[in-house]
């Protein structure tokens, strides 16, 4: 095992907001452009596969299962590795290797070469690369902040992320009109390479990691962080209800582009638009988490989050041609509110309660269950999506997520104002 200290940063911690903080502000801006490029993928990939590879339903479906599928092959090892490994450097190998396999895309394409099953290696090799930067991500980041720092922190990145979840798609869907599908991952590949830049020009010192008095054990490391997560009475409600939403929100969203494009017969430029607008309440729920967690307190913050991304899914279904687009767009939002404050309240609550040597391996235990119903979800709706329809799936899959709200029902949230700030045992 081993653990770290964060050290002596506060000459690069300054006592004002955020925006005057010079290495938060680069890891912002890195965010920024990796998860506009993301979301550029989740249009551009299905787009290309569906336009240029006459791929159907259940190949779609594959190809996102594809991207998410290594938190349930590496999830847990990551977590150890990242918890022995200085972080940015980790951030930065995966950005670039990003970059290169979504170029392969493109070059491929030129080549006359690009296959599906090239797609479903260049979304496993990308989802391998997130594994590692999203546990990084989360462990740099109280490192760059102060513990009372992170709530802001959390906010900020979480509202930048939702505004790529309108921009991305919108922008895969605007090229994909005007120069095709394929172009739109060249963008994807640029974005990386920036957010690699971003990152190598931050200056505070990561403190080491050093090792404890025992020599150190992958598995020891692993059964450490999923005990802490399975003993938790908080972190083990929280990693449940976000493996059953997750099961909806991408079961449906894994069949979604082929809905549009093959039903409701959409343009490309009409679908990236409309994935966009579906998204925007994203950056709404991240710049109102914070006030919202203050005024109502975090546990109850939570409740209300889940309620907003439960019962709106009904409205998805309801899509039609012309002003029948008004249903998904506005079930979308409300579902972009709930999860951007859920994940705000639920990113800052996990960074400050958990130790900072078990945060690695707490945060990909979560992930594996969160992340790892991911893949199955996408087959799931992909194979009842061939077998029934696509409008069957999307149905199935948004009943689901309508009741996912009554898991935190059955843990300690439901009584609590706030969500406490450290385990009982401290």
């Amino acid at each position: 095992m081993t653990t770290a200290t964060r050290g002596d940063t506060t000459d690069v911690r300054p006592t004002g907001g955020l925006l005057r903080h010079r290495d938060f502000r680069l890891l912002w801006a890195g965010q920024a452009v990796s998860s506009v490029g993301s979301n550029v993928t989740t249009v551009a990939l299905p787009l290309v596969a569906v336009a240029v590879l006459d791929a159907g339903t259940f190949q779609v479906a594959v190809l996102t299962a594809a991207a998410w599928l290594p938190w349930l092959l590496i999830g847990l090892p990551a977590g150890a590795w990242v918890d022995r490994l200085p972080r940015r450097p980790v951030m930065v190998i995966c950005d670039l290797l990003c970059a290169v396999a979504f170029l392969s895309v493109p070059l491929a394409a030129l080549l006359n070469r690009l296959t599906v099953a090239q797609l479903l290696v260049v979304a496993l090799s990308a989802g391998a690369a997130r594994v590692f930067f999203e546990t990084a991500d989360q462990v740099y980041l109280p490192v760059l902040l102060r513990p009372g720092q992170l709530p802001e922190g959390n906010a900020k990145l979480q509202a930048t992320q939702t505004v790529s979840y309108v921009v991305g798609p919108g922008l895969a869907g605007l090229i994909a009109q005007l120069t095709g599908a394929v172009a739109a991952l060249l963008l994807d590949a640029l974005t990386f390479l920036l957010s690699a830049v971003f990152l190598l020009r931050i200056r505070t010192r990561e403190p080491r990691v050093r090792p404890s008095g025992r020599s150190p054990s992958l598995r020891r490391d692993i059964t450490e962080g999923l005990r802490f997560v399975i003993r938790d009475p908080y972190l083990r409600v929280l990693t449940l209800f976000g493996a059953a939403s997750n099961i909806g929100l991408t079961g449906y969203q894994a069949v979604l582009v082929v809905f549009l494009v093959r039903e409701l017969r959409l343009e490309p430029g009409l679908v990236g638009g409309l994935v966009g607008v579906m998204s925007a309440g994203g950056i709404i729920g991240a710049l109102l988490a914070t006030t919202v967690a203050r005024r109502c307190g975090t546990a109850r913050a939570l409740l209300i989050a889940a309620a907003l991304t439960g019962p709106p899914a009904l409205l998805i279904p309801l899509a039609a041609p012309g002003v029948g687009l008004a249903w998904p767009a506005l079930g979308g939002l409300l579902i972009g509110l709930g999860v951007a404050i859920g994940n705000v309240v639920k990113g800052a609550f996990r960074q400050t309660y958990t130790p900072h040597h078990l945060l690695g391996r707490v945060t990909v235990s979560m992930h594996l269950l969160n992340y790892g119903t991911i893949p199955l979800a996408a087959v799931l709706a992909g194979a009842t999506g061939a077998r029934y329809g696509v409008q069957t799936a999307i149905v199935a899959m948004t009943a689901w997520l309508a009741f996912t709200p009554l898991i935190l029902l059955i843990g300690p949230i439901r009584r609590r104002r706030d969500l406490p700030a450290a385990p009982a045992a401290s």
